[in-house]
């Protein structure tokens, strides 16, 4: 028996539904085999299977019904969702419940069957019912929003218990045996009279309760342990688990599950399960063939020559990456300046050329590859078809800018691979198919919901404001759909035929155009799309300002001041101007390119690390040609100046050691005077104030003094005899015993300062001047630092500190002195 895991369930595929399977498919023959077999190519992988029995065990595995899922269309998937809440069911009951009984809708149904057949997904059985694979079942958690039949939710009911429920509801099985039980019961559940009866003759709570459960999706069930508690439930819920019209699950905590037989009968009759038969209608408009292959070629070209500009800029320029990976905004722009396009543009052909081998990682950067080169001697046409064959199978959304915050994406960023992208991109094309022959979409912003219906799996942007709007601009970008209809370049692509693809560029592109038109106002123009020989040569020496099915070239000084700087000369432009021009080139862009060349190069810079000049000619000569001065790498620009290579100091020592007498310079081409450096020892900080209270041992070494010269003895002297003799006690009937505010707020921090430093401190606070004071920082440490530009912002001081060469914040309670500076 196979098992697999679903959710943390694991599940039984019995061999019943393997037989079952074989069966059909041995019975149905060869056509049908074949079909299936074509539909799902997975099965069929090597090793072939020996037998039908084999095939049929593969195709139940979940694997291949996963890569069944992405090409079923919308009413594909309602009628699998349909026989997976019913399975097994006669034909009859799910027509009745797809509304599909008779007429249109009763065709589509047997349509869709045959698909589904056709994929091996659902078949009619020998018993007249219609069986699914087993995997696809568990694809919906709760199909139709329908929990699982009666006869699984009571799997593990012992028979007591169904022999009390068919009890309680007065049925008579045809033995006492557990599975007699089961089936009386499950039969009485499957009859919508019967449950209607019942449910009509229950308390007001138990019906509410069931209606509501009816009409919702089951909860998921959480996982306990055994003999964890359980809740009493919800009111009438226990009328309802008795009767077998709610089950609890003994491995599972959660509310109490209702069986799919009787959701549906309290549903009604009138119920019906979505079943779309028929895609949406479009608005469509007629539109011929000769117009679709001319706006397709209009846009091929266009997107032909962008991309070869986007390319051509990274391999001049390769982007930068960002540390996260993927090529930024920044980046993003700078390209599509460059090529002269809008982003989507350049997002489009980085992510088709990544695909294609044309680009790579290079360490931090995205660089062009050598099939690069390859590429771009190629025609346009055949550069588009390997671009257009990497966008089909490409997985992911290249126009995709935005995340669902609304935050811009790298472009190149390395995503996981989306295959709800190449399903969108392959409902696309599809789309335009269900119009009439030789109509087109008015709005082509209507065939998202035509791609909704071919590819329901199929991703959607969170930037798109319309369906798959980011998908539709890039199939018109690249000339795939046109005027709303298919172009033979969407075409090709949807027949997968790479040949196609090739032949079909090559229809509507034409040769690459190697010849331009020089105009007098010094444009140059090419029709069609420029070769890569002529791009070179403009690009060289002119500034490209537009592209598309005609490119424009301007020639400025500036453009061929850069040519002349990559060492091209006047005449060598002007005949390989000559020789693309339709006509003679016009006077103008003569003149310019010869007077731009005779200014080119009238000054000229060189780099040197020093420069040596004299006022004799000869002896700066004798020092060019000196063969022992060669290492300093001496050249002669005029004959009383030399340059050299080799730094100052150096070329000083050198010229010294051959037995010259070379002097240098400074900046302001005064002489330098060398002096022998002197080195001294500062002198020592005083040491910090102590707190009041503590004393310093007495200091008997003299260098420790201050020593003041007699200007200073007399201005100090001066200033004592000038000072109050005794410090006036604050009068202790006024409310304020400070000369100003900023004392008060000094005082009130500053703890360690007497009051003369307070208004030492205060004072420089308030006119702006210098102090130094003794700081003791939370180390512990004693510094004396000089402060300048105060700034009072209690209870810290922010100023420039002198010592540390920066600005600092002191702790006021942490200053313990302060003199003027």
């Amino acid at each position: 028996m196979t098992m697999f895991l679903l959710h943390g369930e694991v599940f039984p595929i019995g061999t019943a539904s393997e037989s079952t399977l074989a069966a059909w498919l041995h019975g149905v023959g060869g056509p049908r085999l074949e079909r299936v077999l074509a539909v799902r190519p997975d099965a069929a992988a090597a090793p072939e299977p020996r037998s039908v029995g084999e095939l049929a065990d593969r195709l139940q595995r979940p694997a291949s019904v996963t890569l069944a899922l992405p090409g079923l269309t919308l009413p594909d998937l309602q009628v699998a969702e349909a026989v997976a809440a019913l399975t097994p069911t006669p034909l009859a009951v799910l027509a009745g419940i797809l509304d599909a009984t008779d007429g249109e809708r009763a065709r589509s149904l047997d349509a869709v069957l045959e698909a589904l057949a056709d994929r091996a997904l659902v078949w009619p059985g020998g018993d007249g019912l219609l069986h699914m694979a087993g995997p696809l079942r568990r694809a919906w958690d709760s199909p139709l929003e329908l929990d699982a039949p009666l006869e699984r939710l009571l799997v593990d009911a012992g028979s007591d218990e169904l022999g009390r429920m068919v009890a309680t509801l007065g049925l008579k099985p045809a033995g006492g045996r557990k599975q007699q039980r089961l089936a009386a019961l499950v039969g009485h559940h499957s009859d919508p009279a019967q449950v209607a009866s019942l449910v009509a003759k229950a308390p007001a709570a138990t019906r509410k309760l069931l209606e509501q459960r009816a009409v919702q999706a089951p909860g998921r069930p959480d996982f306990t342990l055994f003999g964890s508690a359980r809740g009493d439930g919800e009111p009438g819920e226990r009328w309802a688990l008795e009767r077998g019209l709610l089950v609890r699950d003994r491995r599972w905590y959660g509310p109490a599950r209702m069986p799919a037989e009787v959701a549906l009968a309290l549903r009604g009759f009138g119920w019906r399960a979505p079943f779309t038969a028929v895609p949406p209608v479009l608005r469509s408009a007629p539109v011929t063939a000769s117009e679709i292959d001319r706006e397709a070629s209009a846009a091929a070209m266009a997107f032909a020559v962008h991309a070869a500009a986007v390319l051509a800029a990274c391999a001049a320029s390769p982007p930068a990456r960002l540390k996260a990976g993927g090529i930024g905004a920044r980046e993003l722009s700078r390209i599509g300046r460059a090529a002269k396009c809008e982003e989507i543009v350049v997002r489009l052909a980085l992510e088709t050329a990544n695909a294609a081998g044309l680009l790579a990682r290079d360490g931090d950067r995205v660089a062009a590859t050598e099939a690069y080169d390859t590429w771009a001697a190629e025609e346009p046409a055949d550069r588009l078809a390997v671009l257009l064959r990497a966008w089909w199978t490409l997985p992911l959304t290249p126009g995709g800018s935005r995340d669902e915050d609304g935050k811009t994406l790298p472009a190149l960023a390395g995503t996981p691979p989306c295959a709800g992208c190449v399903q969108a991109r392959h409902g696309l094309l599809a789309a335009p198919t269900q119009l009439p022959v030789g109509e087109g979409a008015t709005d082509p912003a209507e065939l998202g919901a035509l791609i909704a219906w071919h590819r329901p799996l199929a991703d959607e942007l969170p930037q798109d404001v319309t369906p798959f709007a980011t998908l539709i601009r890039e199939s018109e970008l690249l000339g795939v759909l046109a005027l709303g209809a298919l172009s033979p370049i969407g075409d090709a692509l949807l027949a997968e035929d790479a040949e196609a693809v090739a032949s079909v560029c090559r229809q509507l592109l034409p040769a690459a155009t190697g010849t331009a038109r020089f105009g007098s106002d010094l444009t140059a123009v090419v029709a069609g799309t420029p070769s890569a020989s002529l791009c070179t040569l403009l690009d060289s020496v002119a500034e490209r300002e537009s592209a598309g099915s005609a490119s424009v070239w301007r020639f400025s000084p500036g453009s061929v001041r850069r040519a002349l700087d990559a060492g091209h000369t006047p005449d060598a432009m002007a005949a390989d101007l000559a020789a693309v021009a339709v006509e003679p080139l016009p006077q103008p862009l003569s003149y310019l390119l010869h007077d731009t060349a005779r200014s080119h190069g009238r000054v000229r810079i060189v780099s040197a690390a020093c420069v040596i000049h004299g006022e004799e000619p000869g002896l700066l000569a004798e020092l060019a040609a000196h063969r022992r001065l060669a290492p300093l790498g001496l050249r002669q620009l005029a004959p009383t100046v030399l340059v050299s290579r080799t730094p100052p100091d150096e070329t000083l020592a050198a010229l010294r050691s051959a037995g010259y007498a070379p002097v240098a310079e400074q900046p302001d081409g005064s002489v330098r005077i060398e002096r022998a450096p002197r080195h001294r020892v500062a002198g020592p900080v005083p040491p910090p104030r102590l707190p009041r209270g503590k004393s310093r041992p007495p200091q008997t070494d003299p260098r420790t003094r201050r020593t003041l010269t007699a200007a200073g003895r007399s201005a100090l002297a001066a200033r004592l005899r000038a000072a109050p003799q005794d410090i006036p006690e604050p009068d202790p009937y006024d409310e304020r015993p400070y000369d100003s505010d900023t004392e008060e707020i000094i005082a009130g921090y500053a703890r360690n300062l007497s009051f003369t430093d307070v208004r030492q401190l205060a004072h420089a606070v308030n006119e702006g001047q210098p102090v130094t004071i003794e700081y003791v920082a939370t180390s512990g440490s004693e510094t004396v630092r000089t402060l300048s530009r105060l700034d009072l912002d209690a209870p810290y001081l922010n100023a420039w500190c002198h010592l540390r060469d920066d600005e600092r914040m002191f702790t006021l309670s942490r200053i313990h002195g302060v003199t003027p500076a």
